[in-house]
């Protein structure tokens, strides 16, 4: 594990002399055959997608500057990575010279990119013309825009699973949605999202909506909706903490969903900081000697913050010390400055990707209802945000069962019910084999599961596309501790892991029961529809 709390004396890093010898050698080498290449007339456009259009392979001199820079870029990177420093420092310096790479790329400037100028031309210059246009509108918003916003709606046409807010309070809402069968499980679901994104990706459009899948199974799901504070905002919620997430946020909504449906346990599944919160709330509730969960399902979740992937770049004492002189005693971390934190960690793909479309192409982005929801984030209280940064992310104090969370230490390891846990292999956000590392937390009778794509595209994989796939154990026993070791032996399955999930959920929700069909209680009336105020509280 990386000390993530050290410090050493800056010094210039060298690289030992054989790799660097390997280094220069096959730099060489490949600077030959391109220049070989160039007078024969024999180039052929590189595999990257950025130079594979028929504008660069009619472009001599495009093509000659894009095999140059892969080659110039692909040593640059070797040379990080072979450099001769602490691991901590050496993941830093990678990723610096990724952002340098992919921004020197020739795709991402007019003069360079044979597509923008062939798009030029055609246009009579309109496509410059409405690439400024689309560059002025991205520096008023301050951010890059990815696709057409307007043409999702939360209420309209996302989110539009039918249901009505029952609960609220300072930090949550608290959604029932409508049964759609005439029995449902007796224990009901509850859903509790990441607080740093809007619940709807749980519930986007009809056809790829997690909520209206389980609906239709016969499942009675409740879901929570995350504030999204504002600077604006007088009521201290710019004050709020991680333990108040916990006991006002995870910990009230199931109360109140078991008051609703008179059952003394029920199922909950968390994705990813949501999942993070759910455990945390559910260590807190045994420490209590309360069970209120027969089954737990974990999403892309870290239980274990030991390897974060490209996240740990951002990680040191002196950031952490930072966040908490800013935010610690109130304020808030906003949804832009995570955003575009999430964006550079694949720049290639969430940024210049844009901005040779929007500014160079003068294209507009095209309707897609992931990426409306990406750009539709939320703010975070400062004493939240700080608190998990340092107990999580720096101090990895979670998996310890000695931090204290709500007044009581909160053990993980007290967690024996049922798990189900789901992570994305080409995750960037929590790699995969840091979300099983939760199985050597849990106690309780495990299914790891292990889908294809990424940190929000392997969640978002209904049935019905028939794309994808995913890998699971079907071997019986214990897990293997090695995640290595799981994949060799896992089964690989086409398509969604979905049916999986909702047989596997099934197992573990009791008998039928007939389905009611009105919302709440007296104690917990209908506040307004599905899916409510919260969740179209647009971050500034």
């Amino acid at each position: 594990m990386t000390d993530r709390n050290s410090s050493q004396r800056w010094a210039p890093p060298g690289v030992a002399p054989a790799r660097l010898a390997t280094i220069q050698s096959d730099f060489i080498q490949a600077w030959q055959s391109l220049l070989q290449q160039s007078r024969q007339g024999t180039l052929t456009p590189p595999a990257d997608r950025r130079f594979s259009s028929e504008a660069w392979a009619g472009n001599p001199q495009a093509l000659f500057a894009a095999h140059a820079y892969l080659i110039v870029a692909d040593a640059m990177q070797r040379l990080a990575q072979a450099a001769d420093l602490e691991n901590a420092a050496r993941e830093r310096l990678c990723f610096s010279v990724m952002q340098w790479v992919e921004a020197a790329a020739p795709s991402n400037f007019l003069a360079s990119n044979p597509d923008a100028l062939k798009a030029l031309v055609d246009s009579g210059g309109e496509s410059l013309h409405k690439g400024l246009a689309n560059l002025l509108r991205d520096l008023m918003r301050g951010r890059i825009t990815q696709t057409d916003e307007s043409a999702f709606v939360p209420g309209e046409n996302l989110a539009i699973t039918p249901g009505s807010v029952i609960y609220e309070n300072a930090l949550m809402q608290l959604i029932q949605y409508r049964p759609q069968t005439a029995k449902v499980r007796r224990l009901p679901l509850l859903m509790v999202p990441p607080c740093i994104n809007k619940y709807y990706i749980l519930d986007l459009q009809p056809a790829n909506s997690l909520v209206r899948h389980a609906v239709q199974a016969g499942f009675e799901v409740f879901m929570v909706s995350w504030r999204n504070p504002l600077p604006q905002d007088q009521d201290g919620v710019e004050g709020k903490t991680w333990d108040d997430y916990v006991e006002d946020g995870v910990l009230r909504a199931i109360g109140v969903v078991r008051e609703v449906t008179r059952q003394p346990r029920i199922n909950a599944l968390g994705f990813c900081v949501g999942g993070t919160l759910l455990a945390s709330a559910l260590a807190v509730a045994r420490a209590r000697h309360e069970d209120p969960v027969a089954a737990l399902t974990l999403l892309t979740t870290f239980l274990d913050f030991s390897e974060t992937g490209m996240l740990d770049v951002f990680v040191d004492e002196q950031h952490a010390r930072a966040r908490e002189q800013l935010l610690g005693a109130g304020g808030l971390m906003t949804a832009r400055e995570l955003s575009t934190t999430f964006s550079f960690l694949r720049p290639s793909e969430l940024v210049w990707n844009y901005v040779g479309s929007n500014y160079l192409m003068g294209e507009s982005p095209r309707p897609f209802d992931l990426l409306a929801w990406n750009a539709d984030g939320t703010n975070l209280p400062g004493p939240f945000f700080t608190w998990y940064f340092r107990n999580t992310y720096l101090e990895n104090r979670l998996q310890t069962g000695q931090l204290r969370i709500c007044g009581v230490p909160a053990d993980l390891r007290a967690l024996d019910m049922p798990a189900y846990l789901y992570a994305s292999r080409e995750d960037h956000i929590v790699p995969w084999a840091s979300a099983y590392a939760s199985t050597r937390l849990l106690r309780g009778p495990l299914r790891f599961v292990l889908g294809e794509s990424g940190h929000i595209a392997g969640v978002v994989n209904p049935p019905e596309r028939g794309r994808r796939g995913y890998w699971s154990w079907n071997r019986g026993g214990e897990l293997p501790g090695d995640p290595d070791t799981w994949l060799d032996q896992a089964e690989h399955a086409r398509g969604s892991w979905w049916p999986d999930w909702l047989d596997w959920l099934a197992g573990h929700s009791g008998e039928w029961r007939p389905a009611r069909r009105s919302p709440g209680n007296r104690k917990y009336p209908s506040i307004e529809p599905a899916p409510g105020r919260y969740v179209k509280v647009k971050a500034v």
